[in-house]
């Protein structure tokens, strides 16, 4: 590992870095109000990122990994040391990950158009780059589903800009994927403009995905048959103000979605939505939040990964426990 004086990266968990009252949460559910805590409880964890992505919580080490996108690396924050360092460089620009059922780091690549697996011994394991003979685009985010299946979402984002690893032209529409355990790669739904950030309800039977092709940003809820490998009907669940973006989020044990947003400097941080689509809270930041996930020793500490830096809070609610 390289230390973060090396890496460009500042390790900043000061609590002044910005006018305190910038980080008040806003509760519009007066039930809501006990969950997120005083706003000195924001944290600047690190500083140095061009487009922070895909973070995960690895419990087992007490370590956070998020990626950088343009900066083609992988980072790796410690909670016991406080130390942010390079986990993997080049990542191929890698983006959204996630960990399968048996802790293993799974991966999205804009540069090489696929999804990956790192083994325990840290070789990587192709589990999908193509469908029926074509390349995929440029798989954006994931989330793996009951008995080990893995579902991910494939833009043509990664495609556009060489800042992010993109080149070369899409071969296939932006769908949303799913693996099956034997790597069997399946079309999931291609009715997405350019389907994004995607998580599961705490109950496995709804997977969420934002389409952020769609003007303006869409979330839908996907109700899935009982099998949990295909989706049977999906309806629009919340619908984001023209001038606001969604991108990545996850799901607490109560069912509420905590989402990534972004737009005008007022309108940047995590928006907390009811399972009903109801707005609930929302918690600014000085930049866009473009994903997030639930960590710490009791899953109760949301890592925010922004523009350019990570942020985390302490919540009175719990991420999904399980991977």
């Amino acid at each position: 590992m390289i230390p973060s004086f090396a890496t460009g990266l500042s390790d900043a968990a000061a609590p002044d870095f910005l006018p305190r009252d910038r980080f008040a949460a806003t509760c519009f559910d007066p039930e809501f109000r006990n969950v997120i805590p005083t706003l000195s409880d924001t944290e600047r964890l690190v500083t140095g990122t061009a487009w922070a992505e895909g973070p995960v919580w690895f419990g087992d080490g007490r370590y956070l990994l998020w990626s950088d996108i343009p900066n083609n690396r992988i980072l790796r924050w410690s909670e016991e040391t406080r130390r942010s360092s390079v986990f993997r460089a080049p990542s191929y620009h890698a983006n959204g990950n996630t960990r399968d059922n048996q802790g293993r780091l799974i991966t999205c690549e804009h540069e090489t158009r696929r999804v990956t697996r790192t083994e325990y011994n840290g070789t990587i394991t192709v589990l999908a780059d193509r469908f029926n003979g074509k390349r995929l685009n440029s798989p954006n985010d994931i989330v793996t589903g009951p008995e080990g299946s893995i579902w991910f979402t494939d833009p043509d984002y990664g495609l556009l800009s060489p800042y992010e690893g993109g080149g070369g032209e899409p071969e296939l529409p932006a769908a949303l994927y799913r693996t099956d355990p034997s790597g069997t790669v399946h079309l999931a739904d291609d009715g997405f403009i350019n389907p994004n950030g995607l998580c599961f309800s705490p109950d496995r039977r709804i997977l969420y995905v934002i389409d952020t092709g769609a003007q303006p940003n869409l979330i839908w809820a996907c109700t899935l048959n009982e099998t949990r490998t295909r989706i049977t009907s999906r309806n629009i669940l919340i619908t984001a103000p023209r001038d606001e973006a969604g991108d990545g989020f996850r799901c607490d044990t109560a069912g509420n979605l905590w989402c990534g947003w972004g737009g005008q400097p007022e309108q940047n941080g995590v928006k907390i939505f009811g399972p009903d689509g109801a707005l609930r809270a929302f918690i600014p930041l000085p930049e866009r939040c473009a994903n997030l996930c639930f960590g710490g020793i009791k899953r109760n500490r949301l890592f925010m990964a922004a523009s350019h830096g990570l942020y985390a809070l302490y919540v009175d609610q719990q991420g999904d426990t399980r991977i």
